[in-house]
């Protein structure tokens, strides 16, 4: 094989197995329920939920392959050493075992197998604690083999995803149920922010930092040595991805957006699902969903634990990554357990607090030709940033600053509506462009030293 580069049909098997990576449990639980509750104001919320759903996960990619850092740790160590390894390690654990890897378990769960079951509602769920224990043994069992990833996922499991997928959502295209309601709740006067702001909860922007090191790893693991080939393979695996995520993401939207009334009292991404598929198939319906689930909940599943041990070996290498495979396994059976609802409620203040340290941390690095790379830039900035959004994401936990957060929705823009670091982004980057030229031998020092 010619080492400067890999053919088409290689360029789509891993475009399709980083879109299979990107498309779990959150990608298919939100969407419905952004596109019922904003109703009227579909548009704007579906556009702000594709910028931080679709957008910002191909940047944090292309980021990766363009930058030439093997690892993320490598892309923040310029702004510290001790900020790089405690970010990164927070980022893995709310990507992995804590939340996204349990939350792959409790949705597939709730929509491939409890419609066939009774109501185990109000007690301690048996069918979750059978169903998880063989969901995570097929999980690990398929993770401690990372090599066979793109085998497995790019080119047999994804397919099958797409075909589920897309018979669902064709009829709803072809047959909507019903019509659109009036927005609710932050809809009403902010559906874009909103929508910017759910697009969190897919976990996608974290997880591209880490996705797109196993893509560069699937590019090179093909014989692929030149950086320039390198990064143009990433850019087309990271459109192909793209471009599956942005459509799906609309139909399911749209499958949200007109089961409004029919709905009743299905207010939430897997109840809509369910009806919709109830709706339009039966049982059949229920059956093609729960092959969907299944299969998209799986494939996300093996990506983030294979990405977790790999990180976590690096960092403990007394601990071989088959050990650490089976241990994140067995936790994230364990945390799924305490239910859909809690696991969404546990995780939104603690995404709102570093999601927006992960997209700053994008842009500076698309940005860096711009200011030179002077690590004052990415160290004020991400320090503005981290304040704020802290703040940030306790608001969302519902805890009270006394007075401070009164000033602030007053005086802050966009605080309002769970967006206030964007500002303080800005203005750290031009402190620290300003402070930069008054250190300009030490900064270029340690940004060499970062690199």
């Amino acid at each position: 094989m010619n080492n400067n580069k890999i053919s088409t049909w290689n360029t789509i098997a891993i475009g399709f197995m980083l879109f299979a990576l990107f498309f779990g449990a959150g990608n298919l639980i939100f969407p419905p329920a952004l596109g019922q509750a904003a109703g009227d104001n579909f548009w704007p919320a579906i556009i702000g939920f594709l910028l931080t759903g679709v957008g910002l996960p191909l940047l944090g990619v292309l980021a990766i392959g363009l930058s030439g850092h093997s690892h993320l740790q490598s892309m923040a160590n310029r702004i510290n050493p001790v900020f790089s390894l405690v970010f990164t390690v927070i980022l893995y654990l709310s990507i992995g075992p804590f939340f996204a890897i349990p939350r792959t378990g409790t949705v597939s769960y709730e929509i491939a197998v409890a419609p066939f079951l009774p109501d185990m509602s109000g007690g301690f769920n048996i069918g979750l604690l059978i169903y998880s224990i063989i969901f995570f043994v097929i999980v690990g069992w398929l993770s401690l083999n990372p090599s066979k990833i793109v085998d497995r996922v790019g080119k047999i499991m994804t397919p099958l995803l797409l075909i589920s997928l897309l018979i669902l959502l064709v009829i709803t295209f072809i047959n909507p149920i019903d019509k659109p309601m009036a927005p609710i709740g932050d809809y009403v006067d902010n559906a874009f922010f909103k929508g910017f702001q759910e697009g969190y909860l897919t976990m996608d922007t974290l997880a591209s930092l880490v996705f797109g090191i196993i893509v560069i790893n699937a590019i090179k693991g093909m014989g692929v040595t030149n950086k320039k080939e390198i990064a143009v393979s990433t850019i087309k695996s990271g459109l192909i991805a793209s471009v599956c995520l942005g459509a799906i993401y609309l139909g399911l939207g749209y499958m949200g957006y007109t089961t409004n009334f029919a709905a009743g009292t299905a207010n939430n991404g897997p109840a809509i699902l369910t009806f919709a598929a109830d709706t339009h198939f039966g049982i059949y319906g229920n059956i093609i969903l729960g092959f969907a689930i299944l299969f998209a909940c799986l494939t996300t599943a093996i990506g983030l634990i294979t990405s977790c041990a790999s990180y976590f070996q690096n960092l403990f290498p007394q601990l071989s990554y088959k050990t650490l495979a089976i241990i994140f396994t067995i936790f994230s059976a364990a945390v799924a357990n305490i239910g859909l609802s809690q696991l969404i409620s546990i995780s939104v203040p603690v995404l709102v607090a570093i999601y927006p340290l992960a997209i700053v941390l994008i842009f500076l690095t698309f940005a860096e030709p711009l200011f030179k790379g002077r690590v004052a830039v990415y160290r004020w900035s991400l320090l503005f940033t981290g304040i704020f959004s802290v703040i940030d994401g306790i608001n969302a936990a519902g805890i009270p600053i006394s007075g401070l957060t009164e000033f602030l929705d007053q005086y802050l823009p966009f605080f309002n509506a769970g967006m206030g670091w964007l500002l303080p982004a800005l203005v750290g980057a031009v402190i620290g462009y300003i402070v930069s030229f008054a250190t300009r031998s030490s900064d270029s020092a340690s940004l060499e030293k970062a690199n």
